[in-house]
């Protein structure tokens, strides 16, 4: 999926996301069976704009960048270099992930898992990090709750109205069981003539039930180190809305 014209306001929209959260988590994790891993190396899959990738370096760690859509590499790589990090960045498949034979982390987070269609792609990107992780590697990844698709996101109309870019946000559900298709219309201000313009988006994301998700990582050999929801590294509520797994390659 290619974010088109959405990438170059993705920053704008996203300015209030907890995108810190991920790092405390990720440090969490390292901390509890990595933590004498010196050089670790992490490659995060499904990296957007950068905004985790540039925190992850700025950790100190060997991170590399991975993501479908070419305009969102443009500008996290722009980014990382104001940031003063360097940065290599990849324009992959998540299903079709390769180069990174050795590494001892691999993330897909916010939600990034949710964008494949089908079971078998969820299955060959589980198969294809098993491959890039060295032995005993660590793999994170969040995924939207089947309580957040189906009691927060169907039917719902969210709006956001700024001088700048503004935005009509409907979802629906979609013909998959426990999907959802997202119609985005944004309103962005041209600073020159001082008139709007208007372009359109539709983003399509399925999740599956935190058994099938065990079931999957346990069939491509992982080991299963901690399931939990919304940052917290205790437990998963009943309600969470994100649902966060940590597995072990064995």
């Amino acid at each position: 999926m290619a974010y088109g014209q959405f990438a170059f306001i993705y920053d704008h929209l996203m300015e209030d996301v907890p995108y810190d959260k991920w790092v405390e988590y990720v440090k969490s994790i390292k901390g509890r069976h990595a933590k004498g891993k010196q050089d670790f190396s992490i490659v995060d899959v499904g990296c957007g704009t950068g905004e985790m990738t540039i925190r992850f370096a700025k950790e100190g760690w060997k991170v590399s960048g991975v993501d479908l859509s070419e305009s969102m590499l443009a500008v996290a790589h722009e980014k990382s270099v104001q940031a003063g990090v360097t940065i290599p960045y990849f324009e992959q498949n998540m299903t079709e992930l390769d180069g990174f034979a050795g590494t001892d982390c691999v993330t897909i987070f916010c939600d990034s898992l949710n964008y494949l269609r089908t079971e078998e792609e969820i299955r060959e990107t589980f198969n294809r990090v098993y491959t890039q992780l060295a032995h005993g590697g660590l793999f994170m990844f969040d995924v939207h709750s089947l309580f957040k698709m189906s009691q927060i996101f169907v039917n719902s109309t969210f709006t956001n109205v700024e001088e700048e870019v503004s935005y009509i946000w409907n979802c629906f559900a979609g013909e998959e069981a426990n999907s959802v298709e997202h119609e985005l219309s944004f309103f962005v201000l041209d600073e020159e003539s001082g008139q709007y313009s208007r372009f359109d988006e539709v983003h399509y994301q399925r999740t599956h039930s935190v058994d099938l998700y065990k079931k999957w990582l346990e069939e491509a050999g992982f080991e299963l180190l901690s399931l939990t929801g919304d940052f917290s590294m205790e437990h998963l509520a009943d309600q969470a809305e994100r649902v966060f797994f940590a597995a072990r390659k064995i």
